[in-house]
């Protein structure tokens, strides 16, 4: 079972009509926004598969749908519960 954000994917894949605070993103890479001050962080699509991180793609899908107008993925979490799960996640 895997969690599916098809209109962000398509958004990242087609290198899109972008806003202006876009930048580009390495393939194999998302560019995820946390935090009140929205802080974008570029992380490996890997994890996108990994347990602590899908219930961040759910906490996200339960705030935002699938309606993420940053140009990345928005995740609803503060940036220090953010970078501890990818902390985690970068040892894998």
């Amino acid at each position: 079972m895997g969690f599916h954000l098809p209109s962000v994917r398509r958004a990242l894949l087609a290198g899109n009509e972008a806003s202006s605070k876009e930048v580009n993103v390495p393939k194999g890479y998302l560019a995820a926004y946390v935090g009140e001050k929205m802080k974008r962080f570029v992380i490996p699509v890997s994890y996108l598969n990994q347990p602590s991180f899908q219930e961040l793609l759910s906490q996200a899908e339960e705030e935002f749908g699938y309606d993420h107008p940053m140009g990345g993925l928005t995740i609803p979490c503060s940036e220090d519960v953010f970078q501890h799960i990818t902390s985690r996640l970068n040892g894998i």
